[in-house]
Formats: structure tokens, C-alpha cells, sequence
């Protein structure tokens, strides 16, 4: 929401100014505001250049007033991210070894832990602006027709700008994992690690199995709640959905959505493990340096260090023990290709001398969704809307309790798993994961507000207005689909040699038919949804968008539905596999069931580019869990 953005700027401005006037008894024009529009808003130009107020992001500086990083230590990890944060973390620990974390992007601000302006950090300096390559017949109402792929660039990872949704996946299918041949990684294996992390405040929950309550990272369920998400409980009550903590494992339902804050701010990775450890000696956390290379010596196929640059100056750092890549599903896969890992003949044809033959970057799943199913309501003031809720009432009571609309994780209240008639009826795995949302698409300032969430998602204009210019604006509710197990299967391969050149991404989405009928289902099951009572009490109707890409198609037939799909086709930043984790009789496997690359000593991947398969989740928590657990398996190793 920009109003709160803004008002939140002038209230800090008016705090920051007077206390600078009164010292210096000369006025200041809005420093602060140049300098956070700077860190939250894209292509902006300050009025003052440099960044004054640079104390408002959190700060590592090196512990002993080192000036540089060492040259050599025990452990490298590549990326400051969900993973990458614990793992630094728990490895420094022990006082007698040394740890560097290198994180290509910026530390967060104040602003990153704003929970309900989540959608807004999509397009700034704090996310890799990744497009997938064109796909015909999806993102047909995007910008350029193509699929928005951004990833958290951040000390804090895709955790520093995400939706803050926390879930852990079904039992059976880190069951089936463990099964591939992967030890180590079955439901009761992966649940200690995820307690580990966890300090649990859920009210009605306290005395649960399957929660942690001494862990770094806060779960909450969110204070504030509009109506519309009792409604949303009722009715799948009605339908014989449950209202459960659906990260228990005992039945699939619907539940107040369980996220990771504290006292309505958001809790990344990095507030949770890094900001409380960061004056260790024997750890060392460096912003704003990109790991170029892995060195590896290619006789003995040994990773001995990482080359990387800051201040436009290549460096150089040694490892002791090992090197970790931390750096999600797109970067550590890129970087492994880089250093030599990777499909033989593509690195053959960029000129990279191959070190080691794996099927690196030639798996890859991603969750999607169609985040146009908006319903309008007859009940005025019953959602959550931009240009209403933008108020300074609503900040300063924020800053203070925590409690209110701005403590939304950008409009989710509560999520439900679903089973349509194509899923198999033998399991309790899901096959759908209904999103519910106290507001839409059109409640993010209209004409005149920021259009945050539209413009995250890359929609186009032109599209969006004539599909819902006519609601524009207006109070509403919506849910998001979000396909669970898609059967379409992509890959990532590198563009060229240039570690600086983004990847080449293929989602392939939506190419296997059973993924579109999946996703039609679960329109259905939304409309059977809003025809309860619980809905009906407020007017509940589903708007009918005109996409011009679907013209002439009967509205609401499975054809009309189809085509709508695949107008607006939106990730939910859930991309995996691409460092596929198996045994080495999996042809498919780049990393071993203890993340040690196959065929490489000292080098290990630790972050959810390793989860083999598709699992009903957020990728945040499990890639915590990932590095909590890399964290045991390393220190087993060197011990």
C-alpha cells in the first residue's frame, strides 16, 4: 500500500528531522524520503544523491574492526538467503571455526518488514528481476507475454520480500522422498528440524506434537482478520474441508494462515539467525559480493574456495573445509554450470572446461497459480483496500501494537488443501492449495493508487482494465489456486560464460493436460465454494472478466476457464530441482542425500534447489529446515 509507505516515510522524516534541526538549526528537506524511496522504489532518482540514511537497513560489519575479509576460512556459504542464514548461523556456533557468508544483495530496511506491502517489493533493488523465456500459450496477459520470475536479492533471500506463509508439506510425500533412495529426509526425520527453528505463538496450539517453541524463527497466526475469511472456514466446512493447523499431519482441512512474524513485522531468515549472531567473531557476513566461480582443483576434483566481486574488484577466498551454495534455485545451479558442474556438452559449448558431467539446471517444478478468480461483495467496508486502509491512524497503531491491516502478509488470511477428482484417491497428499485473500487484484489503490500487486505480478494494463476495470477498485475477495504437483516438468541452462548474465529459464507450464484440468477443478471447487451460505450472506459473486485473448469462447465453459489460466499465468516463487537431490544411481541426482555434490569433495548445495520433487509447501520453511539440517550434517562430517 504506497499511502502507508508514504506515511510511514513522513512520520520517520518528521522523528528524524527534528531531531536534526534542533541540532543544527537549519531546516531539512525529506532526506529520509530520498533515501527509503530509493531502497523500495524502482528507477526512482533522489533529489540527494548518496545514501545518508543508510542506518535504517540492519548493518554487518566485520567483527575485530577487520576492514576486509579474511583470505581464508572453514566454511563458505554462497547466498544470505532462507537456507543460507540458518546455516551460517548454526556452523558458527562452534568458536574454533570460521565462517563467511558472501550475499550478492543488500541488507534489509525498515520497510522489508512491513508485512502488508509484501506484493510492492516484487519490482525493486531487493529482488533479481528474472523473466522466464517466452512459452507460447501462457503469461498471455503479461507484460511482453512473458512469465515474472523475481527472486529475493537480499541479505535474507526471497524470505526478505515473500508472503511469509509458512507450511511443511504432507508426511507422505517426504515419505516418498526418503523412499528414492534419499535417507535422512523422511516426515519424522525432516519434523525435528523444522521444530528446531520453530517458536511457535499459535493460540489453541501449545500443546501440539508437532510444534517448537524454543526455536529463532517466530510463527504467528495474524491478529488482524476481515470477515470474509470466517466465511471462507464455514463454507469448507460445508464441503467437508475441516478447520485444522493444516501442518499437522493428521488430515487435510483449512486453517488461519500460520506465518513467520513477530508482533505483526515480518521475520526472515536473516532477522531471525543472523541479526542476534552477527557480532561472533568467527563470523563474517559481506553484502553486496557476487560469487563469480567455485574454484575446484580438476585433478583431485576438489572445492577449495570461490572468486567474487565487490567494488567492482574480483577477489579471492579459501576453504578450508567447504564450500556451500546457498544461493537458491536459479544462482546455485547457474553457479555450479560456471565452475564446470554441469550437462557436459552445454558447458562444452560455452567454452567451460567440464570438471564434472551432472544433470545440473535439467529438472525444474514450479508452483503456479491463476490469481484471477475475484469475487465481488454487496457489504461496503468488508474487505481490505489500499486507498481506505492507508491511513496514519493505521501506521501509528501498527508501529506501536502490530495488530491491525498493515500486519496483513499482503491481504492472505488463511489457506485450505484441497483434493480435486484427478488427484489419486489412495494418498492424503493434496493437489491443490487454495489461497484465501480478504481483498484482490483491484484493491491495491486502483486508478490512483500504487497498483502494487498488478504491476508485481507484471499484468498488463491494457488486459487487466478490460478484464476488471469495471470493479476497479472496489471491495472484494479472491482465492488463489496454487497447482501443486504440475506433471509439466522445466529446465535451466546458462545463457552464456558471463557469471553477470541471468539463466535461461524454461517453466514449460501448463504443457501436460492433467495440470490445466487440475487447475479447472479447483475453479469449480471455488465456485462451489462461494455458493454456501457463509458467502452468500455477503452477495458473493464471481465477476465475469472479458480477456481479450478469449474472445469468442463461451464464458465460464472448461475452455473459457482454460484460456483465462493461461492469460494470467502467475508464479508463486516456488521453483525446485534444479539441484535435485537423489542417490548416485539416480541419473537425475546432482547432489547426494547429504548435499555433497556427486563426484566433488568439499562442495555441497543447501537450499530448495535440492528437493527432488514437488511438495505441498512455501518453499520458505523448508528451505530453513534444509539449512538446519545441512548445518548437522556438516558438523557430523568435520567432527
Amino acid at each position: 500500500m504506497v499511502q502507508i509507505i508514504c506515511l510511514t516515510f513522513i512520520l520517520l522524516t518528521m522523528i528524524t528531522d527534528n531531531i536534526v534541526s534542533c541540532q543544527h538549526n537549519t531546516p531539512i528537506q525529506f532526506p529520509l524520503i530520498n533515501m527509503l524511496l530509493k531502497s523500495a522504489a524502482p528507477n526512482y532518482t533522489p533529489l540527494f544523491p548518496g545514501d545518508p540514511f543508510d542506518f535504517l537497513r540492519d548493518s554487518f560489519p566485520l567483527p575485530n574492526g577487520l576492514k576486509n575479509p579474511l583470505s581464508e576460512y572453514d566454511y563458505i556459504i554462497v547466498g544470505a538467503g532462507s537456507a543460507g542464514c540458518v546455516l551460517a548461523a548454526r556452523l558458527s556456533e562452534d568458536p574454533t571455526v570460521t565462517v563467511l557468508l558472501l550475499e550478492p544483495g543488500r541488507p534489509e530496511n525498515f520497510l522489508t518488514g512491513v508485512p502488508s506491502i509484501a506484493p510492492y517489493f516484487q519490482r525493486t533493488e531487493y529482488t533479481w528481476p528474472y523473466y522466464m523465456e517466452p512459452q507460447p500459450g501462457v503469461c498471455l496477459g503479461m507484460i511482453n507475454k512473458r512469465c515474472f520470475w523475481p527472486r529475493g536479492r537480499a541479505v535474507g533471500g526471497t524470505g526478505s520480500i515473500n508472503y511469509m506463509i509458512y507450511t511443511r508439506g504432507r508426511p507422505e510425500e517426504w515419505n516418498r522422498i526418503a523412499a528414492a533412495g534419499n535417507y535422512g529426509w523422511s516426515y519424522e526425520e525432516v519434523l525435528k528440524y523444522y521444530k528446531k527453528s520453530e517458536r511457535a505463538n499459535l493460540g489453541g496450539l501449545e500443546n501440539s506434537p508437532y510444534r517448537g517453541r524454543g526455536g529463532e524463527m517466530d510463527i504467528q497466526f495474524v491478529n488482524f482478520r476481515t470477515p470474509l475469511v470466517e466465511a471462507f472456514l464455514e463454507a469448507g466446512r460445508i464441503l467437508g474441508s475441516p478447520t485444522v493447523d493444516y501442518n499437522s499431519p493428521e488430515q487435510l482441512g483449512f486453517g488461519y494462515v500460520q506465518t513467520n512474524t513477530r508482533s505483526g513485522k515480518r521475520v526472515s531468515s536473516a532477522r531471525a539467525f543472523l541479526r542476534p549472531n552477527k557480532k561472533r567473531s568467527n563470523l563474517h557476513i559481506v553484502p553486496l559480493a557476487t560469487v563469480t566461480k567455485v574454484l575446484i582443483k580438476k585433478r583431485s576434483k576438489t572445492a577449495y574456495g570461490v572468486e567474487y566481486v565487490k567494488n567492482h574488484l574480483k577477489k579471492k577466498v579459501t576453504a578450508r573445509r567447504e564450500v556451500i551454495l546457498s544461493a537458491g534455485p536459479i544462482a546455485s545451479p547457474q553457479l555450479l554450470m560456471l565452475s564446470g558442474v554441469g550437462p557436459k556438452e552445454h558447458l562444452k559449448s560455452f567454452g567451460i572446461p567440464v570438471i564434472q558431467d551432472l544433470p545440473v539446471g535439467k529438472t525444474l517444478y514450479d508452483h503456479i497459480t491463476y490469481p484471477g478468480l475475484i469475487f465481488t461483495v454487496n457489504v461496503t467496508g468488508i474487505s481490505m483496500n489500499e486507498n481506505r486502509d492507508g491511513n496514519i491512524q493505521n501506521v501509528l497503531d501498527w508501529l506501536q501494537f502490530g495488530d491491525n491491516v498493515v500486519a496483513s502478509p499482503g491481504g492472505v488470511e488463511a489457506i485450505g488443501y484441497i483434493k480435486t477428482p484427478l488427484s489419486n484417491p489412495q494418498d492424503q497428499i493434496p493437489d491443490i492449495e487454495l489461497i484465501s485473500i480478504g481483498a484482490s487484484l483491484v484493491a491495491d489503490g486502483g486508478p490512483t493508487g500504487s497498483k502494487a500487486v498488478r504491476r508485481g505480478m507484471m499484468i498488463s494494463e491494457d488486459i487487466f482494465n478490460k478484464a476488471y476495470g469495471t470493479i476497479d477498485n472496489t471491495d472484494s475477495w479472491s482465492v488463489f489456486p496454487m497447482l501443486l504437483h504440475p506433471r509439466s516438468v522445466g529446465y535451466l541452462e546458462l545463457k552464456d560464460s558471463n557469471p553477470f548474465s541471468y539463466p535461461r529459464m524454461y517453466g514449460n507450464y501448463l504443457t501436460h493436460p492433467i495440470d490445466v484440468a487440475t487447475l479447472i477443478a479447483s475453479i469449480r471447487y471455488a465456485q462451489a465454494l462461494i455458493a454456501t451460505p457463509p458467502f452468500q450472506r455477503y452477495g458473493m459473486k464471481l465477476h465475469k472478466a472479458q480477456f481479450p485473448t478469449c474472445r469468442g469462447i463461451q464464458y465460464d465453459s472448461d475452455e473459457y476457464w482454460e484460456c483465462a489460466i493461461r492469460t494470467i499465468t502467475a508464479t508463486l516463487h516456488h521453483q525446485i530441482a534444479t539441484c535435485r537431490m537423489g542417490p548416485a544411481r539416480d541419473p537425475q541426482a546432482v547432489v547426494d542425500p547429504e548435499l555433497r555434490v556427486h563426484g566433488i569433495n568439499h562442495l555441497r548445495v543447501a537450499d530448495s534447489s535440492i528437493l527432488p520433487r514437488t511438495v505441498s509447501v512455501h518453499t520458505h520453511a523448508p528451505a530453513v529446515m534444509i539449512g538446519e539440517k545441512a548445518a548437522d550434517l556438516i558438523k557430523y562430517t568435520w567432527s
